[in-house]
């Protein structure tokens, strides 16, 4: 059986490191960069570097950025009365791809999950206390992801918003259209009946 060159072993072993890529993928991948143009591999090459080295989170709201604050936090136009608390920027990206929210954005960069070691003082919670009582915000919308951790998380965050004048909602659970209440779960179904609307 043909031995792999160090260097072509090296690369199937450091895209082997990436979330969600087994070896059989990124014995693929290697491959697949080895096929294509020099300068279409190397083009890969540099945007990794240029991401490193140049993106950072936002020192406000810890969304991505290559400037000290992010282009939602510069924008003028933005609502300054609401705050949306996602657990990572992907988060945030999904919600302003929407177009359906202008406000502003506090990214905690994780969720509590104490399973895996990650308690309160890992996220960026006493930055997010910190805006809420010096802005002048009347909405905190927990937008954290609808599970146990997510949950968890977003009720330990508005006990500790409790003491400020801020209204604190959650996103809207329940049914999506199109679906058949006798194949949506239990979990589904009890938060489209505890967030029923008037018709």
């Amino acid at each position: 059986m043909a031995e792999l060159t160090h260097s072509v072993a090296d690369m199937i072993d450091q895209l082997g490191r990436l979330p969600g890529i087994g070896r059989k993928s990124a014995e693929r991948l290697a491959y697949h960069l080895l096929r294509v143009p020099k300068t279409e591999a190397l083009a890969l090459a540099d945007s990794i570097r240029s991401v490193r080295e140049n993106v950072r989170y936002c020192e406000q709201c810890f969304n991505l950025s290559e400037a000290a604050r992010c282009p939602i936090c510069t924008d003028p136009n933005r609502d300054t009365t609401r705050l949306c608390i996602v657990e990572q920027p992907r988060d945030l990206i999904s919600l302003e791809q929407s177009g359906m929210y202008r406000g502003l954005f506090h990214v905690l960069l994780g969720r509590i999950a104490p399973l895996d070691g990650i308690g309160p003082d890992q996220l960026t919670i006493d930055p997010l206390v910190d805006r809420v009582r010096l802005g002048k915000f009347t909405e905190v919308i927990m937008a954290t992801n609808p599970t146990v951790e997510g949950d968890g998380t977003s009720l330990y965050i508005s006990n500790l918003l409790q003491e400020y004048p801020v209204e604190i909602t959650r996103l809207a659970r329940g049914i999506t259209a199109g679906s058949v209440l006798e194949f949506t779960n239990k979990e589904i179904l009890a938060d489209a009946l505890n967030g029923r609307q008037k018709l």
